[in-house]
């Protein structure tokens, strides 16, 4: 089995990486738009004329790829909180069309997201914390965000275009009856 790493890109997606059995460096970003980029690339020790390649694929592109290939066992050491069944944490980078650009970040609750956290703003190289709801998200933002899947995907569909959930889409499935 190949020995596959892990590392997620806030803001950009996955890089997934292995070595070769004759030393090449191989790596696959999956961006969160959905185009991938498939790399290879050296360390410190590779001299000036090793060959390095770089390849845009689309998402159907990077899928034929990968079936071509076949699949690959993929070890990776995952903190507490991925292990946690329903919860999910993503990032959505702001673009100077979506909504939430130039907005403050309100409160997730009154919004129709009970549950969901804005655990961080990552601006340019520093991270803001537990941001408050006053705090103002510009084009090129990342935010962290904590929640169910379901609560996650309907806030990036608010930030993105200002549409609430509607009042049924709000109230929690585990909720108790009547509520």
């Amino acid at each position: 089995m190949v020995d596959v790493r892990r590392v997620k890109l806030p803001g950009v997606g996955v890089l997934h990486t292995f070595v070769t059995d004759d030393g090449g460096k191989v790596g696959v970003i999956a961006h969160r738009s959905g185009h991938s980029d498939l790399i290879s690339f050296s360390d410190d020790t590779d001299t000036a004329d090793v060959t390095k390649v770089s390849l845009r694929l689309n998402e159907d592109e990077a899928h034929t790829l990968a079936e071509l290939l076949g699949g690959t066992q993929i070890t990776e050491s995952l903190t507490a909180l991925d292990q946690i069944p329903g919860l999910s944490i993503d990032w959505f980078t702001v673009d100077y069309d979506d909504h939430i650009a130039g907005q403050t970040l309100g409160k997730p609750g009154d919004r129709g997201f009970v549950g969901l956290t804005v655990v961080a703003v990552v601006r340019g190289e520093s991270a803001n914390p537990a941001p408050s709801a006053d705090f103002k998200v510009f084009p090129g933002d990342t935010l962290v965000v904590a929640g169910s899947p379901e609560k996650v995907a309907k806030a990036f569909t608010f930030y993105r275009t200002g549409e609430l959930p509607t009042a049924t889409s709000a109230i929690s499935t585990d909720a108790p009856p009547g509520i």
